[in-house]
Protein backbone atom coordinates (compact mmCIF):
# COMPACT_ATOMS: atom_id res chain seq x y z
CA UNK A 1 0.00 0.00 0.00
CA UNK A 2 2.82 2.61 0.89
CA UNK A 3 4.17 1.56 -2.77
CA UNK A 4 1.14 2.60 -4.44
CA UNK A 5 1.09 5.85 -2.23
CA UNK A 6 4.37 7.35 -2.97
CA UNK A 7 4.09 6.27 -7.09
CA UNK A 8 1.22 8.00 -6.79
CA UNK A 9 2.79 10.92 -5.11
CA UNK A 10 5.26 10.70 -7.38
CA UNK A 11 2.96 10.83 -10.21
CA UNK A 12 1.67 13.94 -9.32
CA UNK A 13 4.64 15.74 -8.83
CA UNK A 14 5.77 15.46 -12.02
CA UNK A 15 2.77 16.00 -13.61
CA UNK A 16 2.94 19.34 -11.43
CA UNK A 17 6.51 20.34 -12.40
CA UNK A 18 5.79 18.99 -16.39
CA UNK A 19 2.76 22.09 -16.25
CA UNK A 20 5.49 24.10 -14.63
CA UNK A 21 7.74 24.09 -17.58
CA UNK A 22 7.00 27.26 -19.83
CA UNK A 23 7.35 26.67 -23.57
CA UNK A 24 7.98 29.56 -26.18
CA UNK A 25 8.77 29.71 -29.84
CA UNK A 26 10.63 31.90 -32.22
CA UNK A 27 9.96 33.00 -36.12
CA UNK A 28 14.40 32.97 -37.19
CA UNK A 29 13.27 33.90 -40.94
CA UNK A 30 11.25 36.34 -39.17
CA UNK A 31 14.53 37.72 -37.16
CA UNK A 32 16.85 37.38 -39.35
CA UNK A 33 14.99 39.45 -41.82
CA UNK A 34 14.46 42.04 -39.68
CA UNK A 35 18.52 42.37 -39.24
CA UNK A 36 19.98 44.80 -42.28
CA UNK A 37 23.36 43.32 -42.04
CA UNK A 38 21.80 39.87 -42.72
CA UNK A 39 20.13 41.06 -45.59
CA UNK A 40 23.48 42.32 -46.64
CA UNK A 41 25.57 39.95 -46.55
CA UNK A 42 22.42 37.46 -48.17
CA UNK A 43 22.58 39.96 -51.07
CA UNK A 44 26.92 39.77 -51.02
CA UNK A 45 26.81 35.92 -51.47
CA UNK A 46 23.71 36.28 -53.83
CA UNK A 47 26.16 38.57 -56.29
CA UNK A 48 29.37 36.27 -55.58
CA UNK A 49 26.49 33.22 -56.60
CA UNK A 50 25.86 34.85 -59.38
CA UNK A 51 29.28 35.68 -60.53
CA UNK A 52 30.72 32.46 -59.93
CA UNK A 53 27.49 30.49 -61.89
CA UNK A 54 28.23 33.41 -64.77
CA UNK A 55 31.75 31.48 -65.13
CA UNK A 56 30.65 28.12 -64.97
CA UNK A 57 28.26 28.83 -67.81
CA UNK A 58 30.53 30.97 -70.14
CA UNK A 59 32.96 27.33 -69.52
CA UNK A 60 30.17 25.02 -70.46
CA UNK A 61 29.22 27.19 -73.26
CA UNK A 62 32.75 27.21 -74.28
CA UNK A 63 33.48 23.32 -74.24
CA UNK A 64 30.20 23.32 -75.85
CA UNK A 65 31.38 25.25 -78.88
CA UNK A 66 34.67 23.32 -78.94
CA UNK A 67 32.71 20.32 -79.40
CA UNK A 68 30.82 21.46 -82.61
CA UNK A 69 34.18 23.19 -83.98
CA UNK A 70 35.33 19.48 -83.58
CA UNK A 71 32.10 17.58 -85.08
CA UNK A 72 32.16 20.60 -88.42
CA UNK A 73 36.04 19.65 -88.47
CA UNK A 74 35.86 16.00 -87.93
CA UNK A 75 36.39 14.73 -91.40
CA UNK A 76 38.93 17.16 -92.45
CA UNK A 77 41.50 16.13 -89.28
CA UNK A 78 44.06 14.04 -89.12
CA UNK A 79 44.06 10.80 -86.40
CA UNK A 80 46.53 12.45 -83.88
CA UNK A 81 44.37 15.79 -84.71
CA UNK A 82 41.07 14.25 -83.65
CA UNK A 83 43.40 12.95 -79.97
CA UNK A 84 44.48 16.15 -79.61
CA UNK A 85 40.92 17.76 -79.44
CA UNK A 86 39.06 15.52 -77.99
CA UNK A 87 41.95 15.87 -75.34
CA UNK A 88 41.48 19.74 -74.98
CA UNK A 89 37.78 19.26 -74.91
CA UNK A 90 37.66 16.49 -72.23
CA UNK A 91 40.75 18.73 -70.56
CA UNK A 92 38.51 21.95 -70.45
CA UNK A 93 35.61 20.17 -69.31
CA UNK A 94 37.33 18.83 -66.59
CA UNK A 95 38.26 22.34 -65.33
CA UNK A 96 35.05 23.59 -65.62
CA UNK A 97 33.72 20.94 -63.67
CA UNK A 98 36.51 21.15 -60.91
CA UNK A 99 36.00 25.14 -60.69
CA UNK A 100 32.37 24.18 -60.25
CA UNK A 101 33.16 21.72 -57.57
CA UNK A 102 35.56 24.35 -55.91
CA UNK A 103 32.58 27.50 -56.01
CA UNK A 104 29.55 25.05 -55.16
CA UNK A 105 30.92 22.24 -53.53
CA UNK A 106 30.18 20.89 -49.92
CA UNK A 107 33.70 23.03 -48.79
CA UNK A 108 33.43 25.04 -51.59
CA UNK A 109 34.13 29.03 -51.35
CA UNK A 110 30.08 29.76 -51.18
CA UNK A 111 30.24 27.73 -48.55
CA UNK A 112 33.14 29.56 -46.76
CA UNK A 113 31.63 32.88 -47.49
CA UNK A 114 28.52 31.77 -45.74
CA UNK A 115 30.48 30.66 -42.73
CA UNK A 116 32.35 33.83 -42.97
CA UNK A 117 29.17 36.30 -43.66
CA UNK A 118 25.99 34.62 -42.30
CA UNK A 119 27.43 32.24 -39.37
CA UNK A 120 28.05 35.30 -36.62
CA UNK A 121 24.86 36.41 -37.08
CA UNK A 122 23.18 33.19 -36.61
CA UNK A 123 24.70 33.06 -34.07
CA UNK A 124 23.89 36.55 -32.00
CA UNK A 125 20.29 35.16 -33.07
CA UNK A 126 20.94 31.90 -31.28
CA UNK A 127 22.93 33.51 -28.34
CA UNK A 128 20.28 36.11 -27.79
CA UNK A 129 17.48 33.40 -27.82
CA UNK A 130 19.67 31.61 -25.42
CA UNK A 131 19.80 34.36 -22.68
CA UNK A 132 15.65 34.94 -23.01
CA UNK A 133 15.53 31.14 -22.23
CA UNK A 134 17.66 31.64 -19.29
CA UNK A 135 16.16 34.76 -18.34
CA UNK A 136 12.89 33.83 -18.92
CA UNK A 137 13.08 30.48 -17.32
CA UNK A 138 12.24 28.41 -20.76
CA UNK A 139 12.60 24.63 -20.99
CA UNK A 140 11.92 24.55 -24.78
CA UNK A 141 12.02 27.46 -27.28
CA UNK A 142 10.94 26.32 -30.80
CA UNK A 143 11.70 27.28 -34.12
CA UNK A 144 8.62 27.98 -36.57
CA UNK A 145 10.65 28.99 -39.65
CA UNK A 146 11.81 25.84 -40.28
CA UNK A 147 8.18 24.10 -41.42
CA UNK A 148 4.88 23.42 -39.80
CA UNK A 149 5.93 20.94 -37.12
CA UNK A 150 3.48 22.80 -34.99
CA UNK A 151 -0.10 22.88 -35.31
CA UNK A 152 -0.83 25.75 -33.10
CA UNK A 153 0.81 28.40 -31.36
CA UNK A 154 -0.54 31.22 -29.22
CA UNK A 155 1.23 34.79 -30.74
CA UNK A 156 1.72 35.57 -26.58
CA UNK A 157 4.44 33.12 -26.74
CA UNK A 158 6.35 34.40 -29.61
CA UNK A 159 9.65 35.43 -28.87
CA UNK A 160 10.52 36.95 -31.98
CA UNK A 161 10.56 40.53 -30.96
CA UNK A 162 12.15 40.03 -27.86
CA UNK A 163 14.88 38.31 -29.98
CA UNK A 164 15.23 41.44 -31.74
CA UNK A 165 15.10 43.89 -29.43
CA UNK A 166 17.70 41.76 -27.44
CA UNK A 167 20.22 42.46 -30.66
CA UNK A 168 19.30 45.69 -30.48
CA UNK A 169 16.71 45.98 -33.76
CA UNK A 170 13.67 47.30 -32.40
CA UNK A 171 10.85 46.58 -34.35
Amino acid sequence: MKKVIITFGILILSAGLTLAQRYAFVDTEYILSNIPSYKASQDKLDQFSKEWEKEISDGYAEVEKLYKDYQNEQVLLTREMKIKREEDIIGKEKAVKELQNKYFGREGDLYKKRQELIKPIQDEVYNAVKEIAVEGNYAVIFDTASGPSMLYTNPKYDLSDDVLEKLGYKN
